[in-house]
């Protein structure tokens, strides 16, 4: 890709520097992992390899939880990102391997869902459907061999965490507040959601040697980002320093309280509340 140089009076102040591209780094894919068994690792990296996902334009970071857990995914697959330099963002569980589909695989369903999809952010070969029950899911695993379920590519409200794959540019990460090993693949998509952007599952076949763990922290993870989005997405009165609007989920509750009348209601029930306390 050709490099386009912009110059302005930016240049004459010392110490500016301008923003580059991400592929000036050169990088295409950045592949991160939560490491907490060394064998397991190893063999992933060895199938990514085997799949072209060489060193001359691949980089593969891992966060080292082998000999203790230091990171959990959120905070730890955070600052796998914070240090990425790829076009495109690999995370996936150190239990995957690629012996279906490869490198020219990948590339050419984001090749698809760029042309038809530009608005796409997070990818994935598993997650659930905008409606209940809908799920998508392309796999080898304990549950199934060569699962195709679903049509691709498809728009989802969620993604299973054994590989999704980040556009760079849209800057996304997982959130502050909640922590744990689960659900952040419906963490991410939901924040790409709120930030405009659209979440999909891809024919992407590869093997996932786990079936996954619905256990005790799982149900603790669950409830987590249930109180989290609950009071993210509560209705709320908005005051900026022209103008205040109300924010809800509800469409009647929100094009009723911002009418006009309403809004001089609210305003001049207001004024009198200043006025008994003064």
């Amino acid at each position: 890709m050709q490099k386009v140089e912009m110059r302005s009076s930016l240049d004459m102040i010392a110490g500016a520097q301008e923003i580059r591209s991400i592929t000036d780094s050169g990088v295409v894919f950045s592949i991160c992992t939560l490491v907490n068994d060394v064998q397991s690792y190893r063999n992933m990296l060895n199938s990514f390899l085997e799949a072209g996902f060489g060193y001359a334009d691949c980089e593969y970071i891992y966060i080292d939880n082998a000999s203790s857990t230091t990171y959990d995914a959120y905070e730890g697959l955070n600052k796998a990102i914070s240090k990425s330099r790829g076009k495109f963002i690999i995370l996936c569980h150190q239990d995957v391997l690629l012996r279906f589909d490869n490198r020219a695989d990948l590339t050419q369903r984001l090749n698809e869902i760029e042309k038809n999809m530009p608005n796409w952010a997070v990818a994935g070969n598993a997650g659930g459907g905008q409606l209940l029950g809908n799920l998508c899911i392309r796999i080898t695993d304990p549950h199934g061999q060569d699962v195709a379920q679903g049509d691709f590519p498809q728009q989802v409200s969620s993604l299973d965490e054994n590989f999704i794959v980040l556009k760079k540019s849209a800057n996304l990460g997982f959130s502050n507040d909640l922590s744990g090993f689960h659900l952040y693949g419906t963490d991410i998509c939901l924040i790409a959601h709120t930030r405009g952007y659209e979440c999909c599952v891809i024919d992407f076949h590869l093997e996932h040697l786990s079936p996954g763990t619905c256990d005790a922290s799982f149900i603790d993870s669950r409830r987590r980002l249930i109180d989290k989005y609950r009071r993210a997405f509560a209705g709320r009165t908005i005051q900026t320093t022209c103008t205040r609007f109300y924010l809800s989920g509800s469409w009647v509750l929100s094009r009723l309280v911002n009418a006009t009348p309403v809004l001089k209601l609210i305003r001049k029930l207001q004024r009198v509340r200043r006025g008994i306390h003064l």
